[in-house]
């Protein structure tokens, strides 16, 4: 592949609702630009961007891959991003290394939420957009309604920059807005032919948009435009590549993946009105001055790039993805990696297609590549050179809220499980593997079921060890409301010295959930010898692990020895640790022991015409409503407290209730007294485990 500058660069990430027809738009690229000499199939699992064995097997994105296409002496990256929510990391990675984005709608589905959501990714990350209407050649398509909808939606900065052209009810061509011509495809060629009544209305009132679009971009156009006077096509395009450029116009356009129809257009649409990197901003700090750095995707300044993705691939190695910030990287470059504080020799550049490496001698500011084999390097680490030392933003990656605990097939597994789990969170930083010691479980965190499901999935096909999800422990916690007064003896004669410690002690609520216990002595005239009193502690010590009420760890319990008595040659620190333990038990039971249960702080996002549902489903997972806040975007802000046992499932049925549009998230807030019928249901559920590890 042939080197690049920045001004012949796009980087364009394309993103959509699941099964829009992303991959199969590379595919069309792919097949174009001359990579490859036939196009895959979704389907058949061979296309160039879903090469992943998951992906092949699924039949849908899971991880963005990158496919540079060349075409008419540019260089497009296009980003192919997955379309499912479970998998939003990838998007937001693709969209950290992107200057531009393609929506894809499905001209039958019409608009859908991953539609809306990527509308809402590009606002935030001020990319410019084109909105491609694919599956033309489907019967009930509508590019019309697309049209229509996205105009409801975004108002009129929405602008067809081509009409569709149907015969016989078939996608046979397309009409130019700008150029006011038409065009029909007959075989490979693409005829002109007369622009069809039907369209003449519609072309009229798409132009007078465009029109006065261009004429908003100086004075000197608005007079022009108001003294009845036409720009030339060359001024349109030049003011329409400005209007796209700052977001004020949303290209439309339209086509058939599958037939290859309408793709020349959009590819020359992504070389005429999106930015290359040189037009777009780029800032670091420079650590040796603390100075901002502007990189600006110069390729003049000194070398900087950051690692946008990993990929860690059983068959094909590690890879950092990388876009080059300033400068130009060469093959042999030694780069320092801020974050680690380490350099390392790059080796050979390359860029990947799909999964195929091709090496290149140099990238250009604002390319992206990939290095290959950095050990220390993650996603989001800056590179530089040590004398002049960059350092990046971190881009934000979602927050993983759905979690299962899991267990090895094999015991014997363990080591090979977390050091298989903690390859994939190099690649995939919405998965989270968390030891909850507390409660003897582990627990894989994740963007929804799916991407779970996915994980257990790669550890037994790429890594060949077995996981089993399970629905995990809630971390309960045992304390006592009252106060108890109780007195153990134990006493032992087995021949020989026999064993005896005597304790009366009394047990109350301490008024502090942080600690476990607290421990006091008011023994009066050596009743129990002072160098006794440790082994009474560590009695309670070990007793508060697990709670007499269900095994749950117990806090908040305050414990006073006050008296016993002890044998001048039978007691023995054993004897008193082995009381102090067993007086607890009983004293704690005499206390009102209560369970306590975790509270999260929960807010859920979701469009004003969901919050009756979603209230009443807090209600009916008893959390306490707090209250309303809006949010732009016709939506509202839930806040409510809720047990997190209520939060099990919570993922899928959010999105089944709000269609994709509910969000969430939480944070622990406290322990607060379980109600009795959760407290009983946990005693029983314990004791059925005790009485059956006992058989």
């Amino acid at each position: 592949m042939k080197v690049y500058t920045t001004d012949k660069i796009r980087n364009v990430v394309l993103l959509g609702h699941g099964g829009a027809g992303k991959t199969s738009l590379v595919e069309a690229f792919a097949y174009l630009s001359g990579i490859t000499s036939r196009m895959g199939k979704v389907p058949d699992g061979n296309t160039v961007s879903d090469y992943s064995k998951e992906e092949q097997k699924r039949k849908f994105s899971i991880s963005t891959s990158v496919v540079p296409i060349e075409w008419e002496g540019y260089k497009i990256n296009v980003l192919d991003a997955p379309g499912y929510f479970d998998f939003v990391g990838e998007v937001e990675e693709a969209v950290s290394a992107a200057g531009a984005a393609i929506i894809v709608v499905n001209g039958k589905s019409g608009i859908e939420v991953g539609a809306q959501k990527a509308w809402e990714l590009c606002e935030k990350y001020k990319l410019p957009r084109i909105v491609y209407v694919s599956n033309m050649d489907v019967d009930n398509a509508s590019y019309r309604q697309v049209v229509e909808d996205m105009t409801k939606l975004y108002g009129k900065k929405m602008a067809p920059f081509h009409l569709p052209i149907r015969e016989n009810e078939k996608f046979v061509g397309y009409v130019n807005v700008i150029t006011e011509t038409a065009h029909k495809w007959q075989g490979k060629e693409v005829v002109e032919c007369p622009v069809p009544d039907y369209s003449k209305a519609n072309l009229e009132m798409c132009r007078d948009t465009l029109l006065e679009a261009v004429a908003e971009t100086s004075e000197e156009f608005m007079e022009r435009y108001f003294g009845g006077e036409t720009f030339s096509e060359a001024e349109i395009r030049a003011a329409l590549r400005t209007n796209v450029c700052d977001c004020s116009i949303v290209p439309m356009t339209m086509g058939s993946s599958i037939l290859c129809q309408g793709m020349y257009t959009l590819l020359d649409d992504i070389i005429k009105y999106f930015p290359s990197p040189e037009n777009r901003e780029v800032a670091g700090i420079n650590m040796k001055t603390s100075e901002v750095y502007h990189a600006d995707y110069d390729f003049s300044k000194a070398k900087s790039a950051y690692i946008w993705k990993t990929i860690v691939d059983p068959f094909i190695g590690k890879y950092s993805l990388i876009k080059v910030n300033s400068g130009v990287l060469k093959t042999d470059d030694v780069l320092y990696n801020v974050d680690k504080d380490i350099e390392e020799k790059v080796g050979k550049l390359y860029v990947l297609q799909g999964n195929k490496p091709i090496e290149v001698p140099e990238l250009h500011a604002g390319d992206i590549g990939a290095l290959a084999k950095l050990t220390a390097a993650r996603t989001g680490d800056s590179l530089s050179t040590k004398a002049t030392t960059i350092k990046f933003g971190k881009f934000e990656v979602s927050t993983p809220y759905t979690y299962m605990r899991y267990t090895p097939k094999n015991k014997g597994d363990v080591d090979k499980i977390s050091q298989a789990l903690q390859k994939i969170s190099h690649e995939d930083l919405t998965m989270k593997s968390v030891n909850d010691s507390a409660n003897g479980q582990m627990l894989l965190y994740g963007m929804g079921d799916q991407h779970l499901d996915i994980i257990v999935s790669r550890l037994l096909n790429e890594y060949k060890v077995e996981v089993e999800l399970g629905v995990p422990k809630i971390a309960y916690k045992e304390t006592i409301k009252k106060t108890s007064d109780v007195e153990y003896k134990y006493k032992k004669q087995s021949g020989g010295h026999g064993q005896y410690g005597h304790v009366k002690m009394r047990f109350s609520p301490s008024g502090n959930l942080e600690e476990p216990y607290e421990f006091a002595q008011e023994v009066v005239g050596g009743a129990v010898p002072k160098n006794y009193f440790p082994a009474v502690e560590k009695g309670i010590q070990d007793s508060v692990a697990k709670g007499p009420l269900a095994a749950y760890p117990v806090v908040g319990v305050k414990a006073v020895l006050y008296d016993g008595s002890y044998h001048p040659v039978d007691s023995s620190e054993m004897a008193f640790k082995t009381a102090a333990s067993q007086a607890f038990k009983k004293g704690f039971m005499e206390a009102g022991p209560i369970l306590l249960e975790p509270i999260a702080s929960l807010k859920v996002t979701v469009p004003d015409a969901y919050t009756g549902d979603v209230m009443g489903d807090l209600n009916k997972r008893r959390g306490r409503v707090l209250g309303m806040n809006p949010a732009p975007g016709g939506k509202q802000v839930i806040e409510a407290d809720i047990p997190m046992s209520g939060l099990f499932g919570y993922c899928t049925d959010l999105r089944s209730m709000t269609g994709g549009r509910g969000e969430y998230a939480y944070t622990f807030a406290r322990y607060e007294q379980a109600p009795s019928d959760v407290q009983e249901k946990e005693v029983a559920a314990r004791a059925g485990e005790l009485s059956g590890s006992d058989d």
